[in-house]
């Protein structure tokens, strides 16, 4: 009765750290595998499995039954990979061993998840999990905080607000109430925790270096963005004067739509001017205009004016703003009669506008994009010629070089893969030349 004592690994831990590859099969060469492990990473507990796997052989030799010990190992990159390098790592052993049962042994749940792979190829009688026993004990509690105050970041990041919390904490207990001081320490706690969770500092460090690098190679885009944001203040402002304005109403629908209707056409503007600053950089620079930067513009003048359209139309619909008059003399109709424009008609004016403005927009882009493609494709096919540095006489068909040009190949080029010399390896040239 032969039994298959295999080490799971799913994860590749013990090549990685070894540079072996597996299945690792014997008992010297699992013996040796356990010095290398354990030089290579002393702290493992890969090296108790090896040393169990070992035991478990050990143990079951003094039984008089015979025994195979093996390591197999799965893959890093991905899970699906890691499980299949196991399966056929089984197969290779039970057709080379043909084992009548199986002793598996892991030490974590990952290398559990592999026990059905096993099971599925051959008996399994019975699964080993080891346990350091370190790290039940508080000897490991202590490690662990050990390396965690050794961790600058970590200090930093948890240390010091607990720090700053227990004593902000007793002076606004005694100053603003017990109750008030945990809602202000817990609303900052919770800045702090969405102000890491989201990055925010790595953000604002790639905005600063990204406007120093803008500053120093002259670009048109960091004025702009500096005329955009004044815009967009302004926008703000004036949305703001308009809600001030507004009669009492109940709820926020109206307030936010008349915020909307003030503040959007300076909003558009800013997105503009941003765009458009954008927009020069690329033209500036020595590569074609990217199709986006071009229809960017149209797109914005679009989504202003949709947005202007539909705040008007709530407006009006909740008499907050009078129907548009227009005089048939600004049509040049001389006629004294006018003209009224409703909610429903200025709302569908204010829609096709900007659908018109986003399809002129979109056929602009793309014929522009499309003619510097175009460019770049016949500059570059300009200068290559034909493949093989021939020019091809269009009445004919021949090439300029002449029918009595060699054959013969030059040095730069390609080989004839006719030749039996270079197809076979030149095991016939070497054949004639045996005989």
């Amino acid at each position: 009765m032969t039994t298959l004592v295999v080490c799971l690994d799913r994860t590749d831990d013990v090549g990685r750290k070894t540079g072996l590859r597996s299945p690792v099969v014997g008992w010297e060469a699992v013996r040796a595998l356990v010095t290398d492990v354990g030089l290579a990473d002393p702290e493992d507990s890969g090296v108790n499995t090896l040393l169990e796997s070992l035991r478990v052989a050990q143990d079951l030799r003094d039984e008089n039954e015979e025994v195979v010990v093996a390591v197999v190992s799965g893959d890093h990159e991905s899970m699906v990979s890691a499980d299949r390098a196991v399966a056929e790592q089984l197969d290779d052993l039970i057709a080379d061993y043909d084992p009548d049962s199986a002793v598996v042994v892991t030490d974590s749940a990952e290398d559990e998840r592999l026990i059905p792979i096993v099971e599925s190829r051959v008996r399994v009688d019975s699964v080993d999990r080891v346990v350091v026993r370190q790290a039940r004990d508080i000897e490991s509690t202590y490690y662990l905080l050990k390396q965690f105050l050794a961790d600058e970041e970590l200090r930093q990041t948890i240390l010091v607000p607990i720090g700053l919390t227990l004593l902000v904490f007793p002076l606004l207990a005694t100053t603003v109430g017990p109750a008030e001081g945990a809602a202000a320490i817990t609303t900052v706690i919770g800045l702090f925790l969405l102000y890491k969770g989201f990055n925010i500092d790595e953000r604002l460090t790639r905005l600063a270096r990204g406007t120093r690098e803008s500053l120093y190679s002259g670009q048109v885009s960091v004025v702009t963005y500096v005329v955009a944001a004044g815009l967009t203040f302004v926008g703000l402002f004036v949305g703001a004067l308009g809600v001030s304005g507004l009669e009492d109403t109940s709820g926020v629908v109206i307030p936010a739509t008349r915020f909307a209707f003030d503040s959007v056409p300076w909003l558009a503007m800013a997105a503009l001017t941003a765009s458009a600053g954008r927009l020069l950089d690329e033209a500036i620079g020595d590569d074609p205009i990217r199709t986006s930067f071009l229809n960017l513009p149209f797109i914005v003048i679009a989504v202003g004016l949709v947005v202007r359209g539909f705040s008007a139309y709530f407006l009006e619909q909740q008499g907050q703003m009078e129907p548009v008059v227009v005089s048939a003399n600004e049509f040049l109709i001389f006629s004294n009669e006018r003209f009224v424009m409703g909610a429903g008609e200025r709302l569908a004016l204010y829609v096709v506008t900007a659908i018109v403005i986003s399809l002129v927009g979109a056929r602009i882009a793309a014929s522009l994009g499309g003619s510097s493609d175009a460019d770049e494709r016949s500059d570059g096919g300009s200068d290559g010629g034909s493949p093989d540095g021939a020019t091809i006489d269009a009445a004919d068909g021949e090439s300029a070089i002449g029918p009595d040009a060699p054959s013969e190949p030059g040095p730069g080029a390609a080989p004839d893969r006719s030749d039996p010399e270079l197809t076979d390896g030149g095991a016939d040239a070497a054949a004639d030349r045996d005989r």
